[in-house]
């Protein structure tokens, strides 16, 4: 593949040039979890500097908006696409950016002279006004025609409904929510199908304020949203070769560590990358270990598949109850320590405190959770800020040891600490490694340090202790 283009001449338009002598990628990207390729990275970065040098979209984009790239084959030759989604200052047709799917936005068009004539007509009951927008957003996703890599096409309800198409999915998801298709990824691919362009690798990254709820970050790259895109782009991905799905790959052996151990329970120190539970592929997992070592036993709580540390196994289900009884009492306490992403704008950070951030699942992108303050549920979590290594191992993740965070869930809900750390209103600062909520890292850098608890048998009161293991974890059987 040649790096440079030999003739512009009549070059298709949105499309810019790649020069450079970086090959592309054997496989094109898996858009819901991948690492971006460095031509996505140049690409980008030319995208960057565009919307940096024009006020108008800068504006409005420093508000907070996902922007794409595709890199695609062109003659030979490398060159690529780039795409915002939804509305950019107002507008869809900015002459740098690849047009939508279907163009709602035109004045005279059928779906805004309908759009108005139902907002302007008071003589209908509002039953009424409410049938006929949901008639007229109908008609609109029928309008969406997508491409795939094979050169067929399908309107959004009929991709939509054949990747729900068992009966109780199809009832829960009998229509796309709105916006859908608006995204980046369908608009550049649709885009390079309709203009015979070999499509390379593709990536996405957000520009501007962070957001309060989904927690973007200025230039962090990110996967594609499932709950709108992945139906999409199940359909427009086929005919092309595309990088396995890395929940598929299974996870690699590593060593579970017994911390205690007596003949009613123990409690493991569980690795990061290592599940709790079995997942939708791999049933690899504490949970499953634990059963084949103790047939019956079960775990009595779970840690994120990133999070290190402590975890009790109950070896009967005797067991099991009266420790269950005391986590939903409240009765058990955690420390976790946490190392977090460096600010130079922030300095050092001190003292202690408890965040208070309501939680709930985004249900357009899981398994990411969204700061709710009218539907969220209660989440509290105490911090204190270290001045000082609590382990010599913890000497070794970082110079910058203010960033050592000690951290006390007073309530258990899921990815609790990884957004009260990165959120404006928490700590403000993402754990190390955390790339749904900050950046990718070697792994997350959030460990379940200490436990309290009474033992269910005896009654004795427990306290297990688990060092911040360093960076470079790799132990496997």
């Amino acid at each position: 593949m040649l790096s440079t283009f030999r003739n512009f001449a009549g070059m298709i338009a949105h499309l810019h040039p790649l020069h450079t002598d970086i090959k592309g990628p054997e496989r094109f990207t898996y858009p819901f979890c991948y690492e971006p390729h460095p031509l996505c990275e140049m690409a980008a970065k030319e995208v960057q500097a565009y919307i940096s040098s024009h006020e108008e979209i800068s504006e409005d984009a420093d508000k907070g908006k996902m922007f794409g790239v595709l890199v695609v084959e062109y003659q030979g030759s490398l060159a690529y696409l780039a795409a915002y989604s939804g509305l950019l200052a107002g507008r869809n047709d900015w002459d740098y950016f690849v047009p939508p799917v279907y163009d709602a936005q035109q004045p005279d068009g059928y779906f805004k002279t309908t759009e108005r004539e139902i907002s302007q007509t008071s003589a209908i009951s509002h039953q009424t006004s409410k049938q006929m927008s949901q008639d007229l957003q109908l008609w609109l996703f029928h309008q969406y025609q997508l491409l795939n890599a094979r050169g067929e096409q399908k309107d959004l309800v009929a991709i939509w409904q054949e990747y729900y198409s068992r009966p109780k999915l199809l009832r829960k998801y009998p229509l796309p929510p709105g916006g859908t298709g608006d995204c980046c990824a369908p608009k550049l691919l649709q885009y390079a199908y309709q203009q015979g362009l070999k499509p390379v690798c593709m990536a996405e990254f957000w520009w501007g304020a962070t957001t309060r709820t989904e927690l973007r970050h200025h230039l962090n790259y990110y996967p594609a949203c499932r709950g709108k895109c992945k139906p999409i782009l199940t359909w427009m991905l086929q005919g092309l070769d595309v990088d396995p799905d890395p929940e598929t790959l299974g996870f690699q052996r590593m060593e579970l560590k017994t911390v205690y151990e007596d003949e009613w329970l123990l409690v493991v120190d569980k690795p990061s990358g290592m599940l709790s539970t079995p997942g939708r592929i791999d049933d690899y997992s504490v949970e499953t270990i634990m059963q084949q070592r103790y047939p019956g036993s079960m775990i009595a709580h779970r840690l994120d598949m990133g999070t290190s540390g402590l975890l009790i196994i109950a070896k009967s289900l005797e067991v099991y109850r009266p420790l269950q009884e005391q986590f939903v009492k409240h009765q058990v306490r955690k420390k976790y320590l946490a190392m977090l992403e460096a600010s130079p704008q922030q300095g050092r950070l001190e003292g202690s405190g408890t965040i208070s951030l309501p939680l709930r699942p985004d249900p357009m992108n899981r398994p990411r959770q969204v700061v709710d303050m009218e539907h969220g549920k209660r989440a509290v979590t105490d911090y204190e800020f270290l001045s000082t290594p609590p382990t010599p191992q913890a000497s070794d993740l970082s110079p910058l040891t203010s960033n050592l965070v000690a951290l006390y869930p007073q309530t258990g809900r899921t990815h609790q600490l990884r957004i009260h750390c990165a959120h404006p209103d928490g700590l403000g600062r993402p754990i190390v490694g955390d790339e749904l909520y900050g950046t990718k890292g070697e792994r997350l850098m959030l460990h379940a340090a200490e436990i309290w608890f009474r033992h269910p048998v005896t009654g004795k009161e427990m306290h297990l202790v688990s060092d911040f293991p360093p960076t470079n974890e790799t132990s496997k059987n």
